[in-house]
Parts: C-alpha cells; structure tokens; sequence
C-alpha cells in the first residue's frame, strides 16, 4: 500500500489490526500479497492479513491466505470501512452484498460468493456531493483522531469476541452497541 494512505479513512481496517497488534505485541512481517502477523489467543491461532495490493484487488490476497492457511472460510473475518454508518459505529454480518466497497466486492469476485463475515467501521459521511472519494480517502480530522482510539478498542473487542464467542453472540452485542463519541 502506498503510504499516502496509511492514515486515511479508507484504511481504517490496517489501523485496527495494528491496534490490535500492539494492544497483545506482535509484528507484522513482508509475506506474499500483505503483511501477516499470528498470534495465538486462549488456544486459537488467528492469522491477520494487511493485503499489500490495492484495496480493489484485496480478494486475491486473502483468497491466497485463505488457501495457503488452509482457514475454513466461517473464520474469516474482513475489515472495511463504510460511509453508510456513524462514525465509529461497529456492524459485524456474517454474510452479505458488498454495498458498493470496492475490496468486499473483489473478494466477492474472487471467492465467487458472499458468505464471509464482515465488520464493518463507520466512517461516516460528512462529505459534499462528488467529493466521496476524497472524503474516504482523506486524512481524519484532528476532531476524530481523538477519538479514534477507543473506536479501534471497541473494534479489537469485536474482532476477540468473533474468534472467542461466534458471529451470533459478537453481533448481537456489537452491532447493538452504541460508542459514546463526546465532543
């Protein structure tokens, strides 16, 4: 990924894994098609992938991982960011249409259906008409930066309870969760 968008809106899923990534000390290595990072959490190994190709090709990285890790496809889980949510809301589904993201739609391309889990990451939509894409691919504001840390705890929490509890029980408490965001 080109550095110009480590820190935009649209790569708010990397920003997450390298929160989590912190929060239990690991490093990410170079591999084939992204940076992959494994660590073992109460027993289960979890592989996290940043794909190094493009967001719009994203499905040939993770199908790649999906295969070279021999990973049933129950435990995968995406991270994307989508504008049709709050800021910092959290919806986790399980399967689904791509709503127009770019990435889940080539990893839809690339696995030839929808049957993924997906946690999505509200980055809203304060942007005028024709300005989406530099909106999603701007830089937080100095207002959201703020508040972004405990955006991404709540995300970790999510991704934990997903390996830990199951899709049902992680969507059930997760995507009912409202994150206080005090300005």
């Amino acid at each position: 990924m080109e550095e110009k968008y480590f820190s935009t809106r649209h790569n708010v899923g990397f920003q997450i894994l390298d929160h989590f990534s912190d929060k239990h000390n690991i490093t990410f290595s170079s591999k084939r098609y992204g940076n992959i990072a494994k660590i073992k959490l109460k027993g289960k190994t979890l592989s996290l992938l940043k794909p190094s190709t493009y967001v719009n090709l994203s499905g040939k990285a993770v199908n790649y991982w999906l295969q070279k890790e021999k990973m049933k496809l129950p435990n995968l889980l995406v991270i994307v960011d989508d504008i049709a949510l709050p800021f910092g809301k959290l919806r986790l589904r399980i399967k689904g249409s791509s709503s127009g993201h770019n990435g889940l739609e080539h990893i839809e391309q690339t696995l030839g259906h929808q049957k993924y889990a997906r946690l999505r990451i509200g980055i809203g939509n304060k942007f005028m008409q024709g300005q989406q894409i530099s909106y999603v691919l701007g830089h937080w504001t100095e207002k959201d930066q703020k508040k972004l840390p405990k955006i991404f705890e709540n995300a970790v929490n999510a991704i934990e309870s997903f390996v830990l509890q199951g899709a049902e029980r992680t969507m059930n408490y997760f995507n009912k969760k409202s994150v206080t965001l005090e300005d």
